[in-house]
């Protein structure tokens, strides 16, 4: 994707998603739950490729371990001792990961925790292709910083991810497929070849029209990925600080 070409805008962007560490925080076990959910669709696929790579477990493993890890993180209410003062939320997260592993060889078992967690559909065989794809070896692993890169690097991935899917159903609902479809083309296929004229010769619209349509989808995108990031950090400082460290953007 061409980051560079998605540019602040002048307009606040409302914080219209309540954030997770004060869903997972309430009395109210569906606010919970919701926090959960919301924390498994943007980490998940961290969570399960850093166990694969980190503590270079096999996939079914890794599947049980992934699955295991967010049920005790509500079980054990985890979030609770998260502070955004001392550490990214990422972080702390990949810190939890490290010490459920290690938690569950001691116990030398693993209990079994599919549909442990509702509503979220766990693709494993495309995370399981996305990893072969970049797969790194364990034996290299030479510090922490690497650690928080790679995790770090999959976590932002998961999230344009979610964005790109938000974006899809957002033109769905508003009849606008098409713009989906320029901005698919010009934006996600990695296609630097193509062009707004082309683009104008393929859908059989004025070049204004393609420009006009990649804009609207841009600025949208913008918003939907900042909506996202702005539920997952514990404070507004950490949420400017995020979207410049992972987006290169400036959360106005």
């Amino acid at each position: 994707m061409r980051q560079d070409d998605f540019q602040p805008g002048g307009d606040r962007f409302p914080a219209t998603r309540r954030s997770v560490i004060e869903a997972a925080r309430s009395i109210d076990a569906e606010e919970r739950e919701r926090a959960l959910e919301a924390l498994c669709a943007a980490y998940w696929k961290p969570v399960y490729k850093y166990v694969r790579w980190r503590w270079n477990r096999p996939a079914e493993a890794a599947q049980d371990l992934t699955q295991g890890f967010f049920a005790e993180l509500l079980e054990r209410e985890l979030l609770d001792n998260f502070d955004p003062k001392k550490s990214r939320l990422r972080t702390y997260l990949r810190i939890c990961v490290d010490s459920f592993v290690m938690n569950e060889d001691k116990a030398r078992h693993r209990q079994k925790r599919g549909g442990s967690i509702p509503h979220i559909a766990l693709d494993f065989a495309a995370a399981e292709d996305e990893f072969g794809a970049t797969v790194m070896d364990p034996a290299s692993i030479p510090s922490p910083e690497s650690l928080e890169e790679f995790f770090e690097k999959e976590w932002v991935r998961s999230l344009f991810t979610l964005a790109v899917e938000d974006l899809r159903e957002l033109c769905e609902q508003r009849e606008r497929t098409r713009t989906f479809r320029l901005f698919e083309a010009y934006d996600l296929e990695g296609n630097e070849k193509i062009s707004y004229e082309q683009l104008s010769n393929d859908y059989g619209l004025p070049v204004t029209d393609v420009t006009n349509a990649l804009a609207w989808a841009r600025r949208e995108f913008r918003k939907i990925a900042l909506d996202r990031l702005r539920e997952l950090c514990g404070s507004e400082e950490e949420f400017h600080r995020e979207a410049r460290a992972a987006f290169g953007w400036d959360a106005k």
